[in-house]
C-alpha cells in the first residue's frame, strides 16, 4: 500500500479543485472574508460541538459554502489515497449506492482516482438528507467531468433511519454500497463506554448496508481515524459474516478482529501533494493539515475461509512510527495472530508506511511486548 504520493494525473486534477470549486460556487466579495470563520465553525460542529449541530446543518448557506470549499476537497483527497488500492471492479451498468453522500464526494473521488472507469457506464444512487448538498454535488460533478460523464447519477433526498436500518425509497440492489463519514454522526452520540450500544449500532448499520446490496456485492465504509471510529468498524466487521459478507481490506484474514479497546485500526498519511490553495485556506481557518487519518472497511460477499497461521503470513501496518529502546523504531501491525509490534531501524520503519503489507519475522519463542501484549516481529 502507498505512502501519501499520488499518481500524476490524480495530483494534477486535485490541484485544480480549489479553482474549480471557486468557479462553480463563487462567493460574493463581501462574504469571501467570512469563509475561514465559517470553516472553523463547521469544524467545531463536526467535532466537539456536535450537540449544537442540527440534522439540516448543510442547509445553512454559510456552512454549505464552508463544506464545499474546505471539507469537500480534503475528503476527495483522502479518498483518492485509498480508492486505487481497493479491489473494486465494475461491469457495464453496475449500480453504486452511496448513503449520506453529501455533495457527491465519493462519486467525484472515484471519477478522479479511477480513470479506467470513466468509460464504463455506471449507475449511482446518491442518498442524502440535504437537498442543497445534493444539488451542489450534481453541479460540482458536472463541472469536474466537464459535462461529459456517461455515469447516470440519481440524487435521492432521503432521511435514512440508521437505528431502524432502513430507507423508505426503493433503489436497485447495488454492486457496491458505500458510506463515507456517515455513521460517526450517529455513533458519536453513544458513550465511549457503552460497548453494547455501539455493537447494536454497528449491527443496524450492517443490516442497512446489506439491505441495499446485491447478492454478490461489496460494501465500503470510511470513517475518521479516531478510537471510537475504529471500535465501531471492528463491531461492524463482526456483524457482517452472518449477512454473507467477509472482510476484504484492510484485513488480511477473516478471523475475529484481534484489536482491543486500547488499539484501533487506522491509517495516517502525510499530505505532500495537497493543493497549495487548499493548504492556504486551511491555515486561514486555523485548521492546518499535516496529515490525513482514517479508518475503513471493505467487505465482500462470500464464505468465511479458515486462515492458515504461518510465519510467512502477511501483516497490515496500522499505525504511525514511534521510537523504541536500543535505537529501534516500531509500528503496530495486524494479522490473524493478533496485534504485532513491528520493529527495525528508523529508516526502514519510516519506509514501511501505514497500510503496507509486510512479511514479519517472528522470534522463535514468539516473544510479546510487555506494554501492548503484541507479538514482536522484525521487518527486514
Amino acid at each position: 500500500m502507498p505512502s501519501g504520493t499520488l499518481p500524476i494525473e490524480t495530483r494534477n486534477i486535485l490541484d485544480t479543485l480549489p479553482t474549480l470549486i471557486k468557479k462553480t460556487f463563487p462567493i460574493p466579495g463581501k462574504f469571501r472574508s467570512a469563509l475561514p470563520s465559517g470553516i472553523a465553525e463547521l469544524s467545531r460542529l463536526l467535532t466537539n460541538g456536535r450537540g449544537d449541530r442540527t440534522l439540516s446543518y448543510l442547509g445553512r448557506p454559510n456552512l454549505l459554502s464552508a463544506y464545499l470549499h474546505y471539507f469537500l476537497p480534503w475528503n476527495i483527497y483522502r479518498l483518492c489515497l485509498l480508492i486505487p488500492h481497493l479491489d473494486l471492479s465494475f461491469s457495464q451498468n453496475d449500480t453504486i449506492t452511496d448513503i449520506g453522500c453529501g455533495p457527491l464526494t465519493f462519486a467525484s473521488a472515484l471519477w478522479i482516482a479511477r480513470p479506467d472507469l470513466r468509460k464504463v457506464p455506471l449507475e449511482f444512487f446518491c442518498i442524502d438528507r440535504s437537498s442543497p448538498a445534493l444539488d451542489a454535488g450534481k453541479k460540482f460533478f458536472a463541472s469536474l467531468s466537464e459535462g461529459k460523464s456517461i455515469w447516470n447519477i440519481h440524487p435521492v433526498r432521503e432521511d435514512i433511519d440508521f437505528r431502524q436500518a432502513n430507507i423508505t425509497r426503493k433503489v436497485k440492489p447495488a454492486s457496491l454500497v458505500c458510506a463515507v463519514n456517515v455513521f460517526n454522526e450517529i455513533y458519536e452520540t453513544i458513550s465511549h463506554n457503552n460497548t453494547d450500544g455501539l455493537k447494536r449500532m454497528a449491527a443496524n448499520a450492517a443490516r442497512l448496508l446489506r439491505g441495499l446490496s446485491s447478492d454478490n456485492a461489496s460494501i465500503l465504509t470510511v470513517e475518521p481515524g479516531v478510537p471510537h471510529s475504529g471500535h465501531f468498524i471492528s463491531f461492524l466487521r463482526e456483524s457482517l459474516p452472518e449477512l454473507g459478507l467477509v472482510p476484504a481490506s484492510p484485513c488480511t484474514h477473516t478471523d475475529p478482529c484481534p484489536l482491543t479497546k486500547k488499539r484501533w485500526c487506522h491509517f495516517a498519511f502525510e499530505a505532500p501533494d495537497a493543493p497549495k490553495e487548499l493548504m492556504r485556506i486551511s491555515a486561514a481557518a486555523g485548521l492546518p493539515k499535516e496529515r490525513l487519518v482514517f479508518s475503513f472497511l471493505l467487505a465482500k460477499a462470500g464464505k468465511k475461509v479458515s486462515t492458515t497461521k504461518t510465519k510467512e503470513e502477511k501483516t497490515r501496518v496500522i499505525s504511525d512510527v514511534f521510537p523504541l529502546p536500543d535505537n529501534l523504531y516500531g509500528r503496530y501491525g495486524c494479522c490473524s495472530h493478533g496485534l504485532v509490534l513491528l520493529t527495525g531501524e528508523r529508516s526502514r520503519m519510516e519506509r514501511t508506511a501505514s497500510m503496507n503489507l509486510v512479511k514479519p519475522v517472528f522470534a522463535a519463542d514468539r516473544t510479546r511486548d510487555k506494554k501492548s501484549g503484541a507479538l514482536i516481529a522484525e521487518v527486514l
